[in-house]
């Protein structure tokens, strides 16, 4: 089939590089506008138009897809299908009959589990010990589309969103090459969704990302982990931020108040609600991340040095 390929970031790269290496063609890439990025802020390419690129195949960075000469542009190509992988744009209702079998969306939950711009992230803030892949139909509703398939994978114990992520993205883009075959083939079911069932999930904000060490453990763990790597979930000493990145396995410790940080010789250990957690790595404001222990001990800390969430020390 003739496919145009739309996604920008990094976890739509697993799919593109299987669509590449496929007996489909794909004719043409659509990708969001080089964006400034780097201290430089210097104009950059989405990691998709590098890849498309480096493949010769031709790209589209359009503001917009309502536009009557976008739309033109996209029937020129005459895709057959439009695979979609995080492509940060909407789909005007004029734009989602070009290809005749529509555009095929990877998307990272199990819906009508968390629609919307963060469904990883939302997982795991929510503690699910699951969650997994679909590839649906784009319609004009907010990833209310007939599903084609679905996959389902763990989530770790310490496994951050952002890991998550990008290891869904790897195991979704069979997931997607298969509907798309199946699709050519004349074999591909549709399920509609039960949109009772329906979750959003919304953007991270950095507000929402504030750490309350008052919590149970395992919600201050789920809370760290699904903040990571952005926001970023963070908290304060002595009123400067720091953001928590991840966790590792705690050494048998006594409780220690909320917030409370013991440095030991191998690991840094953080007071919660109920039991201690093991802070691997964290970004003292203005750094970059490093290791938490390494970093815990040439911070000069005190003896009741407390991570809080309004500079007030316990």
């Amino acid at each position: 089939m003739r496919l145009l390929f739309a996604g920008t970031p990094e976890v739509a790269l697993p799919s593109l590089r299987t669509l590449l290496d496929s007996h489909h063609e794909v004719v043409g890439v659509l990708t969001r506008a080089d964006a400034r990025a780097g201290r430089g802020r210097t104009l950059t390419p989405s990691p998709v138009k590098a890849l498309a690129q480096e493949a010769g195949v031709p790209v589209l960075t359009p503001a917009s897809l309502r536009e009557e000469a976008v739309q033109q542009q996209l029937s020129d190509l005459a895709p057959d299908a439009a695979p979609v992988v995080a492509y940060g744009g909407m789909v005007p209702p004029a734009a989602l009959d070009i290809p005749a079998l529509g555009w095929i969306n990877l998307h990272f939950s199990l819906l009508p589990a968390w629609r919307g711009a963060a469904p990883a992230q939302r997982a795991v803030l929510a503690g699910r010990h699951e969650t997994g892949m679909s590839v649906f139909r784009l319609e004009q509703g907010l990833d209310t589309g007939d599903v084609l398939a679905t996959a389902r994978t763990g989530i770790g114990e310490f496994e951050t969103s952002g890991e998550l992520l990008e290891r869904m993205a790897v195991e979704g883009a069979p997931v997607l090459a298969a509907v798309l075959d199946a699709l050519e083939d004349g074999t591909a079911t549709a399920t509609p969704q039960d949109h009772a069932a329906a979750t959003h999930a919304a953007k991270l904000s950095t507000a929402e990302a504030a750490i309350d060490w008052t919590l149970p453990a395992d919600q201050v763990s789920a809370h760290i982990r699904g903040m990571s790597p952005t926001p970023g979930a963070w908290t304060l000493l002595e009123g400067a931020r720091t953001k928590i990145l991840g966790l590792e396995a705690a050494a048998e410790h006594a409780p220690l108040p909320p917030g409370r940080i013991e440095a030991t010789k191998r690991q840094m250990l953080v007071g919660t609600g109920t039991d201690v957690l093991a802070v691997a790595k964290l970004a003292p404001a203005g750094k970059r991340p490093m290791r938490a222990a390494d970093w815990a001990r040439g911070a000069g800390l005190g003896a009741d040095a407390t991570f809080t969430q309004d500079g007030a020390q316990a």
